[in-house]
């Protein structure tokens, strides 16, 4: 399942329907978990509750205090770290491209700046 939310959070309903436990219980047994590994809570998750892979991450991440899947909002954001040269060089791709397509729209998926057009994605970049 892909949330359109990015909030974890967004995912506690649809595991407290299909585990018919309410989220406190959940936080209970992350708890008693605490100590452990995510690779270790994932799967006792998995293995001793029936988690999918999405809601054990949710829970885990959501436990640790990473409370969203967002990281950057604008392409300023994504580049906030990123020295000058970086910064200038990605912002010329996109321009460039985006002058010959101006239908393209530009955003931030996969926590990275990605060009779109409609609902497919047509370019994407990361720095190091």
């Amino acid at each position: 399942m892909a949330a359109t939310n990015p909030d974890r959070s967004s995912f506690f309903p649809a595991i407290e329907k299909k585990h018919g436990l309410p989220m406190d219980y959940w936080f209970d047994q992350m708890k008693q978990i605490s100590d452990l590994k995510y690779a270790e809570q994932i799967a006792f998750l998995r293995e001793n509750h029936g988690f999918s892979q999405a809601h054990a991450n949710a829970l885990v991440l959501y436990s640790r205090g990473n409370t969203s899947s967002k990281r950057f909002g604008t392409l300023d954001d994504y580049l906030a770290s990123a020295d000058a040269v970086k910064s200038a060089t990605v912002r010329k791709i996109f321009k460039a491209i985006q002058s010959k397509y101006p239908k393209l729209e530009l955003v931030i998926a996969w926590n990275q700046p990605m060009l779109k057009s409609g609902e497919s994605y047509v370019f994407g970049l990361s720095v190091a």
